[in-house]
């Protein structure tokens, strides 16, 4: 019996995210795979974006993180909300205001220059992949521990399955689903801490409380003040308006729109942040000591859910990773046809989204491939935030800003700041045991300055 309703509602959700994919439409143009239109109301703006950010590494990982240190993450989580609300108030509206910008490299393009434009996309495209492995190798975590499937085809369903409607339908799709995966995943996983804080938790409260304490000192004590400087700016910046943000900035309806959007999702961060944390300190009271980091959630609703529960709360874990690499496999295939190929060749509407759809694929083939190197879910986004930051942020915060942004400044700065994010990384062995982002934003900003004066030099 237990197997039936099990079956039965994975079958049912299943169903219903089929219908509101295909309500979604498949797209026909290209200004519908890659913006929408740019017709997107507050609503889908909000949901889409929250669903895209609160991905495994935000859910999965960030219970895992309250598990072994306690609420530090949470104090470092708030650098991602600020973040946010500093993006929605500062830069998404003036971006939003820029004309016939489908992407960052189309704004670095039209602030510096088509080399600019392309180097940008050059390392949008990387960055998608890489954080579209890190979900990828969520998807097969989830597989592997609950049917006990290698984690190889875990990775392939995950990716294959979200690839089908992200690639017919493009970003309304993608958007139209992650608000409904959004509903799903905001509602139930509370459901679990509730439960878990009033049925399961030995002690209540009070024992939570100590557990919390407990916890977040060890957290403390595994930290230097270096690394935890590290971590609250690689949280600060490093998804400051990765494509899939930019996407969802571009898509809205109005400036208003995209303000508005990413401030109530910073706002939202902070609630949810505290939801997973709680999660990973009571579950510290509920499976064993030593559990690793990323299996904490599953490990947690299997001992405390009856099997229908847990069953659904599978389904919703798989939507929160779907609901992140739809996003990523849309935003990269955008930026490879926008950033890369229409710089260099002229491309007509329909030869457009063909480009479009091919990438989508070409990127879901590469993530899948590049998972079985990822380690856990949060170290994996860690190493792409130590890179997006120095490679693109001040390139785009000075070019918004900048009267005149000089085309050289921008070169060097992505360059250098890419460069060294990535040595800096491969000499620590890892983003967490340095803050390898600290000498590659530094080293970024100084290459960005040093173009610029030996621009005016010249006299361009």
């Amino acid at each position: 019996m237990h197997t039936v309703v099990s079956v039965t509602l994975v079958a049912s959700y299943v169903v219903v995210l089929t219908f509101v994919a295909v309500r979604a439409r498949a797209a026909r143009e290209y200004a519908e795979f890659s913006l929408a239109r740019r017709a997107l109301p507050l609503a889908l703006v909000f949901g889409s974006l929250c669903a895209t950010y609160v991905g495994p590494g935000f859910s999965i990982g960030f219970v895992g993180k309250g598990f072994q240190s306690g609420f530090l993450f949470f104090g470092i989580g708030l650098a991602y909300s600020l973040q946010n609300v500093l993006v929605g108030v500062l830069v998404a509206p003036r971006l939003r205001a820029l004309n016939d910008c489908h992407t960052l490299g189309d704004a670095i393009g039209q602030k510096y220059d088509r080399r600019c434009h392309v180097l940008a996309g050059v390392i949008s495209v990387g960055l998608c992949t890489g954080y579209a492995a890190v979900m990828a190798k969520a998807g097969g975590v989830v597989f592997k521990d609950v049917f006990g499937l290698p984690l190889w085809s875990g990775v392939v369903l995950i990716v294959g399955i979200t690839t089908l409607y992200t690639t017919s339908g493009g970003l309304r799709a993608s958007v139209v689903t992650d608000a409904f995966q959004f509903t799903a995943f905001a509602i139930l996983l509370p459901v679990v801490l509730v439960l878990a804080l009033g049925f399961h938790l030995e002690g209540g409260i009070a024992g939570f409380a100590e557990r919390a304490a407990v916890a977040t000192q060890d957290g403390l004590a595994s930290k230097t003040p270096f690394q935890i400087i590290g971590l609250v700016t690689a949280f600060l910046l490093g998804e400051t308006l990765i494509p899939p943000y930019a996407n969802r900035a571009l898509a809205s309806r109005t400036t208003r729109v995209s303000k508005h959007a990413f401030v109530l999702g910073g706002l939202f961060s902070v609630v949810w942040f505290a939801v997973m944390i709680s999660l990973g300190v009571a579950a510290r009271g509920i499976v064993p000591a030593g559990t690793d980091e990323d299996h904490v959630l599953l490990n947690m609703v299997k001992a405390i859910m009856p099997t229908e529960g847990y069953m659904l709360l599978l389904v919703v874990s798989i939507s929160v990773i779907m609901s992140s690499l739809d996003s990523l496999l849309n935003a990269g295939a955008v930026v490879f046809t926008q950033d890369i190929v229409r710089p260099i060749h002229r491309l007509v509407d329909g030869k457009a989204l063909d480009v479009g759809r091919t990438a989508t694929v070409m990127i879901a083939v590469a993530a899948a491939v590049a998972a079985a190197a990822v380690p856990t879910i949060i170290d994996g986004l860690l190493v792409c935030y130590t890179i997006w930051a120095p490679a693109i942020l001040p390139v785009l915060v000075l070019g918004l800003w900048l009267k005149k942004p000089r085309p050289l400044a921008g070169i060097l700065s992505m360059v250098v700041g890419a460069l060294v994010a990535g040595l800096s990384q491969l000499a620590v062995g890892g983003a967490t045991r340095v803050p390898a982002i600290l000498p590659a934003l530094g080293a970024a900003v100084l290459a960005y300055f040093i173009g610029h004066l030996l621009s005016r030099e010249k006299g361009e």
